[in-house]
């Protein structure tokens, strides 16, 4: 039996977890802010180039283009976003899941990965897929620059015929306590749906042809940037739920220990009490 020494002491061990956790959850809530901001205001560019791809596929009606190239699917490539630290619940968990999902029915020297976030690359680094490249740095670092490098190479893969289509796999950001695990196919892109209200009138310079070829690039870079920025926030907001949990918890074991060490020590003072009286009693 625990002596309230010895509860005494992993009162204090609970205490300094509790401690940590509090730091942590304050620290995930102010990235979250910053990231669920950067997710929101990548939202309206997002939303203006499809706007802008729907206006122009009305115009422009069949057009060949390499990325819109459709062909029998027999080997795939997944660019695949995983978190950059731990201590975020099941968020990574759950999005590797979703990936092997997709890729585990399939041959394995078929699939191609192109991995962001630390904990993606070392989920799969000992799976038997081949890694074309990775990416860790934090996904608050992540600019568009860099997503466009990494866009340019699976274009690559795509328009040279080493992949026949392209995956996204990312946690689709809602609220701090929901994040869901999404699959996107990226290439061949499909063509962009026409809006609603029936064909528009517009004029274009350049060609509506040539606008779109030279956007469709670009659009693929708008889709992956902003899967890259709803993830950070996704992951930002998992951590801090989870180091809500864990401080929640932390502060209801510290209890439970308060009560059985008071029960301990109360138990002890009554043994010396006893003690003391049983000598007393002897002694007459």
């Amino acid at each position: 039996m625990a002596t309230a020494k010895d509860i005494r002491r992993r009162i204090r061990t609970v205490k300094n977890i509790e401690k940590i956790t509090s730091a942590m959850k304050m620290v995930a809530a102010a990235r979250l802010k910053k990231a669920q901001a950067r997710a929101e205001s990548a939202r309206p560019y997002s939303a203006k180039m499809q706007q802008v791809m729907q206006n122009l596929s009305l115009s422009v009606g069949n057009i060949s283009h390499p990325l819109l190239e459709t062909r029998e699917e027999r080997n795939a490539a997944f660019v695949i976003i995983g978190a950059d630290r731990g201590l975020a619940g099941s968020y990574n968990h759950n999005v590797m899941e979703e990936a092997l999902r997709e890729i585990s029915a399939r041959d394995a020297e078929t699939v191609k990965l192109i991995l962001l976030g630390k904990k993606a690359v070392g989920f799969f680094k000992r799976r038997p897929y081949e890694v074309m490249s990775t990416l860790e740095a934090a996904g608050s670092e992540v600019g568009f620059g860099t997503i466009r490098s990494l866009t340019a190479q699976a274009r690559a893969m795509f328009e040279s015929g080493q992949v026949d289509a392209v995956y996204l796999v990312y946690a689709r950001f809602i609220s701090a306590m929901r994040q869901i695990p999404t699959v996107v196919k990226l290439l061949p892109m499909s063509k962009p749906d026409a809006a609603e209200g029936g064909p528009v009138e517009f004029e274009f310079e350049p060609k509506a042809e040539a606008l779109l070829a030279n956007l469709l690039p670009r659009y693929l870079d708008t889709l992956i940037y902003q899967a890259v920025v709803e993830a950070n926030a996704s992951e930002q907001g998992a951590r801090m739920t989870a180091m809500s949990a864990a401080t929640k918890n932390a502060g209801e074991m510290i209890d439970d220990l308060t009560l059985v060490y008071n029960k301990a020590r109360q138990a002890a003072i009554t043994k010396e009490i006893t003690e003391i009286v049983g000598g007393a009693e002897a002694l007459r």
